[in-house]
């Protein structure tokens, strides 16, 4: 299993984030995988950069790394013919070392334009058109479509990569894992589901398949859950929460109803590195072949040293 580092975009300041991804490379990580949000989840993360901007400095910044979008939803905030272009020029400035994470997105970040917040059923509809509409421009000659959902009149993306980025489709459901298989080059989830990883396998799919370990890297296990439950508390929500709520006093709120015990299972809490590897095998188990390390806490660089351990 390939390890790589998680780079929270809702945690982190536009320019600690090309840090911890060049500190990553030095680390020894193949891959880093990047947040696309407009909102973080919770003011106390407090950030929100606009992520395309800060793949362009790392870019710059790397030489090896590879780096994944985790991810972007091309649905109703960003028109799929513009993260076509965004994910051409980020090809291109990662010499072919970029891919495309796509899903269905959450309200949190799709309602500011005030644009209505479909169902789960229309947004894969929507996400299957986004990502033919992407295909077909990512291979650089003028194309026109008019689908159920989108319009695209005579565009030609005159940077289009030789070789156009591959996309990879996050799924936590059945009928979004058969969409991995059939439209995608490879599969994410943050959950360690083996049912959901099988039926991806089951439909045809043979790419990669990208997970992520949640965690808070502190001295000790109570220290670690106090920081979790302030800069995290997301994490330990189930069901659709997290697609529907619309912005972060809204999670805050839910939030309430959060205990540091609920954290536990969900979140790796503290320095053992037995506990952490516990986590990172029970997602080779459940069939992923990549995995990121996410820790929230605010010491990256010492975290960061902690977890080429793993690497």
């Amino acid at each position: 299993m390939e390890i790589g580092y998680w780079l929270s975009s809702e945690e982190h300041a536009p320019l600690d984030l090309v840090r911890n991804a060049m500190l990553a490379e030095e680390a020894g990580f193949e891959h880093v995988l990047i947040s696309d949000h407009i909102h973080p989840w919770v003011n106390e993360q407090g950030h929100s950069p606009f992520v395309w901007a800060v793949i362009g400095a790392i870019a710059q910044s790397t030489k090896r790394l590879r780096l994944g979008t985790a991810v972007t939803c091309p649905l109703i905030r960003v028109h799929p013919a513009i993260v076509a272009h965004a994910a051409a020029t980020a090809q291109s400035l990662m010499e072919g070392r970029f891919f495309l994470g796509l899903g269905t997105g959450e309200n949190l970040n799709e309602h500011v334009l005030g644009d209505r917040w479909p169902r789960a059923d229309e947004r894969l509809e929507m996400l299957e058109e986004a990502i033919e509409v992407i295909r077909r421009l990512l291979g650089g000659d003028y194309e026109t479509y008019r689908g159920e959902h989108y319009t695209v009149e005579q565009l030609r993306l005159y940077d289009a990569p030789d070789d156009p980025p591959p996309i990879v489709v996050a799924a936590a459901a059945p009928d979004a894992a058969e969409l991995a298989a059939r439209k995608g080059d490879g599969y994410m989830n943050t959950s360690a589901n083996a049912e959901i990883v099988k039926k991806y396998r089951d439909a045809g799919g043979k790419g990669p398949a990208y997970g992520k370990v949640t965690g808070c890297f502190a001295p000790d296990a109570s220290t670690a859950g106090k920081t979790a439950l302030g800069r995290s508390p997301n994490t330990a929500m189930g069901g659709s929460l997290s697609q529907e709520l619309a912005l972060p006093r809204d999670f805050e709120a839910v939030a309430e109803l959060v205990r540091e015990e609920d954290l536990e299972g969900a979140v790796v809490l503290g320095n053992d590195p037995t506990e952490w590897r516990e986590k990172i095998d029970e997602f080779e188990r459940a069939g992923f072949t990549h995995v990121c390390l996410h820790d929230v806490g605010t010491s990256q660089r010492e975290f960061i040293d902690f977890a080429k351990q793993f690497v």
